[in-house]
């Protein structure tokens, strides 16, 4: 008998070839005037876009974003937030750049409109991250959801391949992990396994012609579906792992998310087979034992590097990092064991496909 309990979101999601056009009438929606544009410093040319698109309506631009959110860069953005007399904010990035948004709101209260350039998801979440030092911090709070969430395609278009296919594994993570979640719901699930074929469909076509606009178009639907997942389920030894390697070692989020993935679903694929069959056939397999080796596939297909050694992983580190996964309990469908968590850290440093 099914029992459950679900919760939809209450962000306003608009998804639309061009969205980025509507933002002034987005601002008038939500009742506000005058934004904060956010951004990395690579992207800051196109948060100079949206400041020539809202015209007066733009505070300033603060250019500042950078990975894992440290809490100097929050604070500073957010004193900079009250200087302009910005009554919002507008992030038009990655996971740094809504990170940044979040921090602000968490703080301030400030609403966020969220213009999300990859696939990560975080702008569908309450979820934050502040890294102070070497150590990252996470919560919810609903104070951090963005407001609004606008999907522009076209946006996506001059994200370079394998930064595509990166962001969007780390976005497949959320879906797998969505399925096997202590608090899963049927309304969830699918959300999760439409996201997985969607992803798995779009992201080789990406890297293989970068301007398809229908596979574009197709790989951010997945990854609103995913981040959707993210922020109404736990999640569960991936993204805790991925937390601790990210925050810790400062290794970069969505190649981290990538390298893992094979081996967190491999990880639980006996004690979730359910979960994880569905993830195989999303990915055109058949067994819950068939989705680790199809994602590390689908890594190497795309391009991806698939050892942690790869993208900067000491593999003297290795040991705390097991000790930091687990030192606090948390839900997973099997049990966090050190030994097999140190076992499955040095398969991922090393790339072995999982079997």
């Amino acid at each position: 008998m099914e029992r459950f309990v679900y919760q939809g979101t209450p962000s306003r999601v608009v998804f639309e070839w061009g969205a980025l056009e509507r933002l002034p009438d987005e601002l008038s929606t939500l009742g506000v005037q005058r934004a904060l544009i956010l951004s990395t410093p690579e992207q800051q040319p196109l948060a100079e876009r949206v400041r020539s698109v809202l015209g007066e309506r733009a505070a300033g631009v603060c250019a500042q974003a950078v990975m894992h959110v440290p809490v100097e860069v929050a604070r500073g953005a957010r004193e900079m937030a009250a200087e302009l007399g910005a009554d919002c904010c507008i992030a038009i990035g990655g996971g740094s750049t809504i990170g940044l948004g979040k921090a602000i709101a968490l703080e301030s209260s400030l609403p966020i409109l969220a213009v999300p350039t990859t696939y990560a998801g975080s702008e569908m979440t309450p979820i934050f991250g502040l890294t102070e030092g070497r150590l990252k911090r996470t919560g919810r709070d609903a104070r951090v959801l963005p407001r609004t969430v606008l999907y522009d395609p076209s946006l996506t278009l001059s994200l370079p391949p394998g930064i595509s296919a990166a962001s969007g594994v780390n976005a497949m993570a959320h879906a797998v992990e969505a399925l096997y979640a202590e608090d899963a719901n049927p309304v969830i699930s699918l959300m999760a396994e439409e996201s997985i074929r969607a992803l798995g469909e779009a992201l080789p076509a990406i890297v293989r012609t970068p301007d398809d606009r229908e596979m574009r178009s197709r790989a951010l639907y997945g990854a609103w579906l995913a981040g959707t997942c993210l922020g109404a389920v736990g999640m569960a030894l991936h993204h805790k792992l991925c937390h601790t390697l990210g925050g810790t070692f400062n290794l970069p989020h969505a190649q981290t998310h990538a390298a893992m993935l094979p081996h967190t679903a491999h990880y639980n694929h006996a004690a979730a087979p359910d979960a994880l069959r569905r993830v195989a056939r999303a990915l055109g397999g058949t067994d819950a034992a068939d989705a680790g080796p199809l994602l590390f596939r689908l890594n190497q297909q795309l391009g991806l590097s698939v050892a942690l050694a790869d993208i900067g992983m000491p593999e003297a580190g290795l040991d705390e990092a097991a000790d930091l996964a687990c030192r606090n309990p948390y839900a997973n469908p099997r049990p966090i064991e050190r030994t097999a968590i140190r076992e499955l850290l040095q398969h991922a440093w090393e790339g072995r496909e999982p079997h």
